[in-house]
């Protein structure tokens, strides 16, 4: 008699099928990359008639050496980039829960409000903003936003000094640290709107997903809005808070500025061998950070079954 298949074990064949098709690419087309990039990070990348085009020779790990000590930017850049994720990564995570909570509201008008949040991501596609740049170019000699006409007509009066009124929240005893992420989150505001557009959706999706009758019975015990929120709401997303937790990080990396001078010291200084040290250690970086981040986050998330 043929014996059946439990239900755990089938949930795992399903999880393992799920990700066969990641774990196959993995293999395939990245992991071979990922070993190259180890090769030329511990050689001297030299150009050679071989088959590959190049030459490895085995340089005893200076081309770390070369980036902690001897590079004038690098360790600056890395601790840049790191602090400026630190500082967006919270940001991003509550606007995108706000909005979310504010467009599943009812109200005229939510789809075009939805489309509006989510344009930044079409936008910042590459396509999309190479033609925006082009016609910027393009409108340059007439009357544009950053034209010379226009910049003289807004004058200095529409300077806002916006630091001045966060500093006057020291009189209401507000910790100066916390007035300092403030004003770093504000200077950053444009770049945390525009990278918020996935997390949003994601959340509104998370909290549609929440069956009305659980307010329903909520409200019927006496509960109220914030009550609700705490026991009901923030619990039962806080699963999609650590996916959107390890998605902005891994967004604010890729789009940071040691990535940046990675790809410059490979593509435009052709020094292979220290642009892969600089991509590994930000990697290794951004990875403890991940890591540790899903440690202290999973042990606090809520799983419904």
């Amino acid at each position: 008699m043929k014996k059946s298949l439990s239900l755990s074990r089938k949930k795992a064949i399903v999880g393992l099928l799920f990700v066969l098709p990641f774990t196959t690419g993995f293999i395939v087309f990245i992991a071979a990359g990922i070993v190259s990039t180890v090769r030329m990070s511990l050689s001297d990348v030299v150009m050679a008639g071989t088959a590959s085009g190049v030459e490895l020779v085995w340089n005893e790990f200076q081309n770390y050496i070369i980036a902690f000590t001897q590079h004038p930017t690098f360790s600056e850049v890395l601790g840049t980039s790191l602090l400026n994720m630190l500082i967006d990564v919270p940001m991003i995570i509550f606007f995108s829960l706000f909005m979310a909570l504010f467009i599943n509201q009812k109200f005229r008008g939510r789809t075009l409000v939805r489309a509006i949040f989510f344009l930044p991501v079409i936008l910042g596609a590459p396509a999309i903003a190479t033609a925006l740049s082009s016609a910027r170019a393009m409108m340059i000699g007439g009357v544009s936003p950053a034209s010379p006409e226009v910049m003289a007509s807004l004058g200095s009066g529409m300077v806002v000094n916006v630091s001045y009124y966060l500093y006057m929240l020291g009189d209401l005893a507000i910790p100066p640290a916390l007035i300092e992420y403030i004003i770093d989150a504000v200077a950053r505001i444009n770049s945390i709107i525009s990278m918020s557009g996935v997390q949003i959706i994601i959340f509104l999706a998370a909290l549609q997903s929440i069956s009305p009758s659980v307010y329903e019975a909520a409200k019927i015990e006496g509960a109220t809005p914030y009550e609700a929120f705490w026991l009901i709401t923030f619990p039962l997303v806080s699963p999609l808070i650590l996916t959107n937790v390890v998605y902005t990080i891994i967004d604010s990396f890729a789009n940071s500025q040691v990535v940046t001078l990675s790809y410059n010291t490979i593509f435009t200084e052709y020094n292979y061998g220290l642009g892969s040290a600089f991509s590994l250690v930000s990697s290794l970086a951004v990875l403890v950070v991940l890591a540790i981040v899903t440690l202290l986050l999973s042990k606090r998330t809520f799983y419904h079954t």
